[in-house]
């Protein structure tokens, strides 16, 4: 299990993420010839699977193979850069020992980059950083290298120098060993080393000195020997940076150029020499059995079966769920144990993965990953052997932030509809399917427009299903900004036995700040009635009934989000109370405490990286401040202009085009999701009203229809 290693490669969309590991897959021997991933040969490379992915140029969902290098193993999943399938790159760190995080040597640091440094901050991920695109015009590592300080404020230093820059890129010095590296062959396949040429061994010693010093500032071992003179050979380097990365205090920065194939062999061999094997990390989870006790787990395959499935898709063998083994050995035709639906299970397949290629396999040890078919199951789920009820953290999933009317052209297509959007549910956390209580429009819903505009091509092209469609809808959430008392009493007598109910406290917003496992909290349900005013047996109808509520507010019939109810006192009738009466009571008593809270709209606000021309930095400010944005930074680097805001998604639709337009074809942007926040009174009343008079023009279109 020390040989074995579990990593993931992710970026910034175009940063080269699988044009590197294309080329990871040649020179280890599981391809035998590179392909481009918009290569004029129409093949594309091997991870990119999907008819889109290779129409686009991008990737949509993570594939996954496993490659041997230098008598190691390494299971590797390449995840898509592009912000709109980040839950990609989420469910996969979570499982993940280590990561690959590919950083263009032009732009350096991006918007995406950012996600994912916090993506796998939030895992605890260990990580090697791999400067790329060196050959590329432009090409800054040490500008790159800055950045990555100041934008995600890690520790991190060179262990290579480039051999040139831009055109004259031919390879990398190794700083540690004090090695120049050039890739000769076809294919760079063949590795030189050479002694380091004289005009390079001041820098060489310099970018050495540098490596050495962010070393000492967390490496006891290494700051005694610096601090004593002593001097530090190469196993003593290797060791701290192996101790440090594990231990999330440093980063490890190579260089190269994977189009050009240069410097990935020496990136292999950091993976092995820097990332942690499945031993070096600590595991733990949740017992069931005894009230969720935190409960560490042994990486080892004699213990009993703990496996979760962190990702399935549908095959045409079935199910293919992927799984990773924490503890004991999985084996075909055994029986496992689901912990989330208490059920259980025979394992008919198992493979390993290839891209789309599956080789089977017989069992899968702890610490490996692999593929299950035929077992029905979720993402998110643990399965054990049946001996202990230990249960995975789940994932983080983040909020859909656009969503879309949809229905198929046809009447007749409607089974079929209905089929494709479970599948994709059950595939994809992010992607949402929810009705229109009032329009009954069937809404999907998702990380942004790109993300939505896959799935209507994949139902499409996978199921025959061309759709109406209708304008994108930003997902608003409806809130409070003040407490709002509620004194409610609910009477109904029509004969026989009547309904009572009375209910009394308040409403309160939740703060930003306020999370619970690590997530911001959304809710909050509070008794803090004394005596027997309202009988035990009646507080979980009222707690329903304020969840009820929170599935459509009264502005806009959003979620309500950020409110908690604090229930403080009631009455009851001997006869005419029930569940139902204060259930009821409580929709009533909501609303009143909602309207008194001085109500809001929280809206998806993006943080947004336009990059142009420098002659255009004055329409690019004008732009973003049209839509409300705030700017927040703006650099400049030759040529190029580089101008960071914050924007809210709704007004966000056309950027695009407009952006052209004002740069003449030369602008680009990137966007992420950043949070929701409140929206401003001068805007809130247009929404209001404009969702008014939508709710109007639906229902006089529905009495149409009746007539």
């Amino acid at each position: 299990m020390a040989l074995l290693r579990n990593i993931g490669i992710s970026a910034h969309i175009d940063s080269g993420k699988t044009t590197l590991t294309e080329r990871i897959l040649f020179f280890t021997g599981r391809i035998e010839a590179i392909h481009e991933v918009r290569g004029k040969d129409g093949v594309g490379a091997k991870m990119d699977s999907m008819d889109l992915e290779r129409e686009k140029g991008i990737t949509i969902k993570s594939a996954a193979t496993h490659v041997g290098w230098k008598g190691n193993f390494i299971n590797i999943i390449d995840t898509p850069g592009h912000v709109d399938f980040t839950i990609e790159v989420e469910r996969s760190l979570h499982v993940l020992d280590g990561a690959i995080l590919v950083v263009c040597g032009v732009s350096g640091v991006q918007s995406q980059t950012m996600t994912v440094d916090r993506q796998m901050k939030r895992y605890g991920v260990p990580r090697i950083i791999f400067i790329n695109k060196l050959d590329r015009l432009g090409a800054d590592p040490w500008k790159a290298l800055k950045n990555l300080k100041l934008k995600l404020g890690v520790n991190c230093a060179a262990v290579q120098i480039p051999l040139g820059l831009q055109q004259s890129h031919n390879g990398v010095v190794d700083i540690i060993t004090r090695e120049t590296l050039t890739f000769e062959g076809d294919n760079g396949e063949e590795v030189d080393r050479s002694e380091v040429p004289e005009r390079l061994k001041p820098i060489v010693e310099e970018k050495r000195q540098q490596l050495i010093e962010s070393l000492a500032d967390v490496d006891d071992e290494i700051a005694m020997k610096f601090l004593e003179g002593e001097e530090i050979t190469v196993p003593d380097l290797k060791a701290a940076i192996r101790r440090a990365t594990i231990g999330r205090k440093f980063i490890p920065v190579f260089m190269g150029s994977a189009f050009k194939n240069k410097g990935v062999q020496p990136l292999l061999d950091g993976v092995i020499d820097y990332l942690p094997c499945p031993l070096d990390r600590e595991i733990h989870c949740f017992d069931k059995a005894k009230d969720g006790e935190k409960v560490k787990l042994e990486i080892e395959p004699k213990l009993p079966l703990v496996a979760y499935a962190f990702k399935i898709d549908e095959h045409k063998y079935g199910q293919l769920t992927w799984l990773r083994i924490y503890q004991g050995t999985l084996k075909k035709g055994g029986q496992i144990f689901n912990v989330n639906l208490n059920s259980p299970s025979k394992v008919p397949r198992l493979a390993r993965m290839h891209a789309a290629d599956l080789e089977d396999i017989n069992e899968i040890r702890a610490g490996d990953i692999c593929a299950m078919f035929g077992v029905d199951c979720a993402s998110g789920e643990t399965f054990t052997d049946g001996s202990t009820k230990y249960q995975m953290t789940p994932m983080h999933v983040p909020e859909a932030v656009i969503s879309l009317s949809v229905e198929p052209k046809t009447k007749a297509q409607i089974q079929t509809f209905t089929r494709a959007l479970k599948r994709f549910q059950r595939e994809d956390p992010t992607f949402r399917v929810s009705k229109d209580a009032e329009t009954n429009e069937t809404l999907i819903s998702g990380m942004g427009e790109l993300h939505l505009e896959i799935y209507i091509e994949r139902m499409k092209r996978e199921y025959d299903l061309p759709l109406n469609i209708g304008k994108p809808r930003v997902n608003f959430r409806e809130t409070i900004t003040s407490d709002g008392k509620f004194d409610y009493t609910h009477k109904k007598q029509s004969g026989g036995a009547g309904q009572y109910a009375k209910i009394v406290g308040r409403l309160e917003p939740i703060n930003e700040e306020e999370v619970v496992d690590g997530q911001p909290m959304l809710r909050e349900f509070v008794n803090s009635v004394l005596g027997n005013s309202i009988p035990p047996n009646y507080i979980p109808a009222i707690e329903k009934g304020y969840e009820d509520c929170l599935e459509k507010g009264p502005l806009i019939g959003h979620p309500i989000e950020r409110v908690r109810m604090i229930l403080l006192d009631g009455a009851h009738h001997a006869v005419d109370s029930s569940e139902y009466a204060f259930r009821i009571c409580t929709h009533a008593a909501f609303r009143e405490g909602f309207m008194r809270g001085n109500p809001g709209l929280l809206e998806p606000v993006m943080s947004v990286e336009v990059t142009a021309p420098t002659e255009f930095q004055p329409s690019l400010v004008t732009l973003i401040n049209k839509r409300r944005g705030q700017v927040s930074n703006s650099t400049i680097d030759g040529t190029t202009v580089v101008v960071e805001a914050d924007v809210p998604l709704a007004l966000m639709f056309g950027f695009s085009t407009d952006l052209r337009s004002i740069t003449e074809g030369k602008g680009e942007f990137a966007m992420v999701y950043k949070n929701h926040s409140l929206v401003p009174r001068d805007r809130l009343d247009g929404i209001i009203e404009e969702y008014k008079r939508k709710a109007e023009k639906d229902a006089k279109r529905d009495a149409k229809d009746k007539w």
